[in-house]
């Protein structure tokens, strides 16, 4: 009934749909399997991408040819660049989406993407032999052969959702919990945890009153995640915010009693950035009010995503409390919040390939390692499937440095540190985040992508014209220079000091108080060579002139510690047999397995002395 299939992908949520584009869109036969082809990368928690340090994540994604920021860029009903008063390696694009339009955008993508095709069925086990996957078991019995498979099984392995006292299996709300993989996976000896997350009550917009709210609207000029040709929006739809109160939180109080948080219920844990509203009102007792954002879920739906409103609480008491909020006083509740705990995989368990260490040809990505959000499971996703198409079809194996990408800094930290609570990305978790900025991204990634066979021709030309362009913004800055006499009291309307002689446009650029703009309105004659440029070509030029030494600096760095990820360690390495090595580390070396001192230097308990040692052992 089935061919061998080069890729098997179990589930399709946002992990599991990047690796099947990924593997199928480099040549590999690829089989999504599914256990409901209408919730295909569904957004299972808020309607939105991007963010702080995941705004950048998606357009990595986008720059190496995975199919996510085109998606959002589709179904986005607003755009924001957070963090634009701070430093570029800060800023983080985040967009709105129209749920149905996401999830329906995907879908389409995937069903036009030739080499995939879907099943839908629960997958309740894998085919295994001498340590090599050979394909996956269906809940009817069905054995499908593959060469590879990637589980990406969200939510769902042993699903248990919470509301109250209330407990049932499920995956998502309406949907049954995925069984048999967990058990199966631990007799072969991998370790398993839980984890939990939650959401918040869905409610009819009808019945808000928004002159309570403040407005937070979308981006004067709005950008977009793709580098492709998607279009950025034309209107926008307003987000709005209000706040908890005093007596919110002491109705809240009164659910305490019957918080499967706090009665022991849920033993997984949650994510410590993304707290329930009673873990807020519990964990920071000395604030009167916390922040709600009322976010529409679509173009045309009525429905309203409360975020920051997270709870398992009973629905009753959920309800009482809502309708205490401002602007919610008449609120009608779609259905109620609720916290859901299921099983996952320690991610030290795998290689830097997200393969596991355990059974060959098998891969793990996005919530079954541990992690929280859409974006760091779609790239995880696509680092699997491009990692399992390279295995099946002998060809190297893909890895992203933690100077290379947000991406490489997410596997590196799992793989290496491992995670016991839903792991986020931060731009503090990368110490080279001046390079790993989202408007280099394109730079930074596409050529990869462009060899790897996933990014097309006409994306490589396109960031060779923005290098070059942006070449020639900078060579322009350098050759035109003005005089004091002409432009000091412009300079002393932006309130920067005036020059006392001839001065490129290079060196004032460099000042904090000059923007490129600034520049146009002081010279004429840059503003005319400007008009043939875009915004964002300009941008990148001003960024790279006002930081270079900082850019120069990490450059440096990265390439210095990069020495020690290109010294491996064989597979086999016996590190008890190095008696000056601590016995933390030859613990945690033994187990973690690194492929490389820099790995090695990055695991929790393995400290600079011990790299050392590592060091002259394997001199000798």
């Amino acid at each position: 009934m089935f061919p061998i299939y080069d890729v098997i992908v179990v589930g399709a949520g946002h992990a599991g749909c990047e690796a099947a584009a990924a593997a199928a869109n480099m040549g590999s036969k690829v089989l999504l399997v599914t256990m409901n082809m209408n919730t295909i990368a569904q957004m299972s928690c808020n309607p939105a991408m991007g963010g702080v340090a995941k705004g950048q994540i998606v357009r990595e994604i986008d720059a190496l040819g995975g199919y996510s920021g085109i998606v959002s860029d589709k179904s986005m009903i607003q755009f924001r660049m957070l963090n634009k008063s701070k430093g570029p390696a800060m800023w983080s694009p985040r967009t709105q989406n129209d749920r149905m339009r996401f999830a329906e955008e995907w879908r389409l993508m995937l069903e036009q993407t030739p080499n995939v095709d879907f099943w839908q069925e629960m997958v309740t086990g894998l085919t295994v032999k001498d340590n090599r996957i050979t394909g996956v078991r269906t809940g009817m019995g069905i054995e499908i052969p593959g060469k590879s498979v990637v589980l990406t099984n969200g939510t769902f392995l042993n699903g248990l959702i919470h509301i109250g006292e209330k407990r049932f299996g499920g995956g998502r709300t309406g949907e049954k919990a995925a069984t048999g993989i967990t058990e199966q996976l631990i007799e072969l000896g991998f370790e398993a945890g839980r984890m939990k997350t939650g959401t918040p009550p869905r409610v009819d917009g009808r019945s808000l009153d928004y002159t309570k709210m403040e407005e937070q609207q979308g981006d004067d000029v709005p950008e977009k995640f793709s580098f492709s040709n998607t279009h950025p929006l034309t209107h926008q739809k307003s987000c709005f915010i209000t706040y908890t109160n005093d007596t919110v939180h002491d109705i809240l109080k009164t659910g305490f009693e019957q918080s499967p948080m706090f009665t022991g219920r849920i033993k997984g844990l949650g994510p410590r950035y993304c707290p329930s509203i009673e873990d807020k009102i519990n964990r920071f007792s000395e604030r009167n009010r916390h922040q709600i954002f009322v976010e529409p879920e679509g173009w045309n739906t009525i429905e309203i995503y409360v975020n920051g409103f997270s709870t398992s609480l009973p629905e009753d008491v959920q309800y009482k409390a809502i309708r205490n909020i401002a602007g919610f006083e008449n609120v009608k509740m779609f259905r109620p919040g609720y916290a859901i705990e299921y099983d996952y995989f320690p991610p030290t368990q795998l290689k830097q390939t997200l393969e596991t260490k355990l059974i060959s040809n098998l891969y793990f990505a996005g919530q079954i390692n541990g992690t929280t959000g859409y974006e760091e499971a779609a790239c995880q996703g696509l680092m699997a499937g491009i990692n399992a198409h390279n295995k099946v079809k002998e060809k190297d194996e893909f890895v992203l440095n933690r100077s290379d990408a947000y991406i490489g800094v997410l596997i590196d930290d799992l793989i290496n540190k491992g995670t016991e609570e839903p792991y986020r990305m931060f731009t503090s978790r990368a110490e080279y985040r001046i390079l790993l900025r989202q408007d280099n991204a394109d730079i930074r990634l596409t050529e990869i992508g462009y060899n790897l066979g996933l990014a097309s021709t006409d994306r490589m030309e396109k960031v060779n014209k923005k290098k070059e362009d942006t070449q020639k913004i900078i060579s322009e800055l350098k050759n035109l220079k003005v005089v004091p006499d002409k432009i000091n009291p412009q300079l002393l309307e932006n309130n920067t000091a005036e020059i006392k002689e001839k001065t490129t446009l290079h060196q004032l650029l460099k000042r904090p108080e000059m923007e490129i703009e600034s520049l146009m309105q002081i010279s004429p004659i840059f503003k005319e060579f400007c008009s043939n440029y875009s915004v964002e070509v300009l941008q990148q030029a001003s960024i790279l002139i006002k930081y270079k030494t900082y850019i120069e600096k990490e450059k440096a760095l990265a390439d210095k510690l990069s020495d020690l990820d290109n010294k491996k360690i064989p597979s086999v390495f016996n590190y008890h047999e190095i008696p000056a090595l601590s016995s933390e580390a030859k613990e945690k070396l033994t187990n973690i397995k690194p492929e490389n001192l820099g790995q090695a230097s990055r695991i929790s308990g393995v400290n600079p002395a011990d790299i050392s040692v590592l060091m002259v052992y394997m001199g000798r």
